[in-house]
């Protein structure tokens, strides 16, 4: 499978992407995921569907690419004053989200069409710079910081095992349980 074209900021490639991730969302929304085709989505967003298959190479992975732009946040963290506070929140959100229905089809949307491991890698780096976003504030204002790999190895890590293998285990506790096992438990003493 060829590597899929860069898009140009404001270029015919990003155009194109914007129409077709619209497209695969209002079909979506209209008629769920399971009756998609590639001809319907180039039909909705005014391409071709050679443009589709040749930018995407088949109908999961542009559902792939779809999801993964889908799971990117919005906005930075919120800041609730301290590094305790700004992890279990985001932690409990994280949760949230990722085991919702929608969060749960867009994360194996993501995983089912990432044969290079690319889409995976992309989540994750959504996660990481949000991480790294509260853990760089706290340092700031001078609160001793764990590590980023240690937050998304004790804190992201079991989320997405608990939502991806053990759903009927999850809550808002679960996340800030794990937060306070990673501040209290795991950080070498400053």
């Amino acid at each position: 499978m060829s590597p899929k074209p860069a898009a140009r900021p404001g270029g015919r490639s990003a155009r194109v992407q914007q129409s077709v991730h619209a497209a695969v969302r209002e079909l979506q929304a209209e008629q769920g995921r399971g009756d998609l085709t590639i001809p319907q989505i180039a039909a909705r967003a005014g391409v071709t569907p050679s443009t589709l298959y040749r930018r995407w190479g088949d109908l999961q992975e542009l559902l792939s690419d779809v999801a993964v732009e889908r799971l990117r946040p919005e906005a930075p963290p919120a800041d609730h004053g301290n590094l305790r506070a700004d992890l279990e929140h985001w932690a409990a959100a994280f949760l949230e989200e990722m085991s919702s229905p929608a969060g749960r089809s867009y994360i194996h949307d993501a995983l089912a069409g990432d044969p290079d491991g690319s889409n995976s890698g992309q989540c994750s780096a959504y996660a990481v710079d949000q991480v790294d976003t509260i853990l760089t504030r706290a340092g700031q204002r001078g609160e001793h910081v764990p590590d980023t790999d240690t937050v998304m190895d004790h804190v992201v890590a079991p989320l997405m095992y608990r939502i991806l293998f053990r759903p009927g285990l999850l809550d808002p506790q679960y996340a800030r349980d794990l937060v306070a096992t990673v501040l209290y438990r795991l950080m070498p003493l400053p």
